[in-house]
């Protein structure tokens, strides 16, 4: 466990310290061997569950030995200082990077909802569908490669004051966002039984209900990307209160009262619709904070 928080860590600071290939060669090496380590503590040599574990024990610590090579190379400009105001810098910190924490914490709690919803009112072959729903997370990663290249480039401009460059930079980033928003909700809508064959082995059951959810659902990844990335570009200018607002909102308060509310009010079915209406919502705020930050932004470098 270690290992993979620092993994998730040094991959931040490398992106940072202008070293991104190292980060992105050492998650794959350490993923592609837990891919063959899977198969050959498990099948090869019999050990079960726990074969599995080691496996992504062993990539997990492969990847952070392959970042620490940063440490000795001629880009890296890394140097472990005293801190100073210790507590007031944990404390930025932790405001600063809770918005993106919570995204993935939020996965859980709307997880927990839907399956208690579709259970009462909808029963076990929707439950069925519902998990291959969060093919989402696969979306959401999407988003946090937007996130995650774009901040350092954001972040260095921010800290030199060029506005201009960050509003460039976010029309790319916003650019990347639709495309990947309207693939993935083109698979969901026009080939949504593509993604049951892939999970499972369905039944006509399932193959009658899954196109139906699935395009309901799938609607919300239309602006799914935008909202994640929101996050990261609102820390970026040190809006912790419009990321933590778009990520909590999205995450559990507007997503989890229309999950309760909507199958009681308008049928069974409305459940399915609770995240693209919550997607909808949050995307109308980030759209008016980013005009308005972004604006703020090129007037500000304008003055000067």
């Amino acid at each position: 466990m270690s290992s993979f928080l620092f993994t998730q860590l040094m991959s931040a600071f490398l992106r940072n310290d202008g070293n991104p290939a190292l980060a992105t060669k050492a998650v794959l090496f350490g993923g592609i061997f837990n891919v063959f380590g899977d198969y050959f503590f498990v099948f090869v040599l019999e050990m079960g569950i726990m074969g599995a574990g080691l496996a992504t024990a062993i990539g997990s610590v492969f990847s952070l030995l392959v970042m620490l090579t940063h440490f000795r190379s001629k880009k890296n400009t890394l140097r472990i200082v005293k801190p100073v105001r210790l507590f007031f810098i944990l404390k930025s910190i932790c405001i600063t990077g809770f918005s993106t924490f919570f995204i993935d914490v939020a996965m859980g709690i709307l997880t927990m909802l839907f399956n208690r919803q579709i259970l009462k009112y909808l029963g076990t072959d929707a439950l069925a569908v519902y998990g291959i729903i969060n093919i989402s997370t696969f979306v959401q990663c999407c988003a946090y490669s937007i996130g995650q290249a774009s901040q350092p480039m954001l972040s260095a401009n921010f800290g030199a004051g060029k506005g201009k460059r960050i509003v460039q930079i976010l029309k790319y980033a916003l650019g990347t966002a639709a495309v990947f928003g309207v693939v993935w909700t083109a698979l969901a809508v026009f080939v949504p039984n593509f993604f049951v064959r892939i999970f499972m082995t369905p039944t006509d059951e399932i193959l009658a209900i899954a196109p139906g959810i699935i395009c309901s659902y799938g609607i919300s990844f239309l602006l799914l990307p935008l909202n994640i990335f929101s996050t990261y570009y609102f820390q970026t200018l040190m809006k912790p209160m419009a990321s933590f607002i778009v990520s909590v909102a999205r995450g559990a308060v507007v997503s989890g009262m229309l999950i309760c509310i909507l199958p009681a009010v308008a049928g069974a079915d409305a459940v399915w619709l609770a995240m693209p209406v919550t997607e909808l919502l949050v995307a109308v705020y980030v759209v008016l904070k980013m005009v308005q930050y972004t604006k703020d932004l090129t007037l500000g470098e304008m003055m000067e």
